[in-house]
């Protein structure tokens, strides 16, 4: 099995999402699982910066997740809200509707590893903001909790 070298950080600003507004803030990532090629499941690191949320609460229909925390104090943002600090994990398995982030609340940058499904369909719903994202392959559609099509979206 090939030993991963050491990756840098990728960084990311965390603007703006185009449908809600909402800006999560910045974060950083190591992609770990793309370097080696796993085409099952995907695995990362990513650093939340103080302040940052992961994502918006979301869920999923097919993807299992699962976190677990490296260092620095997350809070999970589900119904209720948890501290995790490092050692800690969590989990959600497709089609379990808990809706969930996670939030930097603390004065240092925290660092997690994702694991996840990699599923070409999955259906991700964000009951904050009245929508559901349809994902087919590399096609996106947003649609509100109705069904109803978001303007300016095909």
């Amino acid at each position: 099995m090939p030993k991963i070298d050491k990756l840098p950080w990728r960084d990311h600003a965390g603007g703006a999402h185009p449908i809600t507004g909402q800006a999560d803030g910045p974060y950083s990532v190591r992609p770990l699982g793309d370097v080696i090629g796993l085409s099952q499941y995907g695995i990362h690191l990513e650093r939340l910066r103080p302040g940052s949320r992961s994502s918006h609460r979301h869920w999923h229909e097919g993807e299992d997740e699962f976190v677990y925390v490296i260092s620095g104090e997350l809070i999970l943002i589900e119904d209720e809200e948890t501290v995790l600090t490092a050692g800690d994990a969590a989990g959600w398995p497709g089609g379990m509707p808990v809706a969930h982030c996670l939030e930097n609340r603390s004065d240092c940058d925290a660092v997690f590893l994702v694991v996840g499904t990699r599923l070409d369909r999955d259906i991700v719903h964000y009951p904050d903001h009245d929508l559901i994202l349809h994902r087919d392959n590399n096609r996106r559609q947003y649609t509100r909790t109705d069904g109803s099509p978001i303007e300016g979206e095909s």
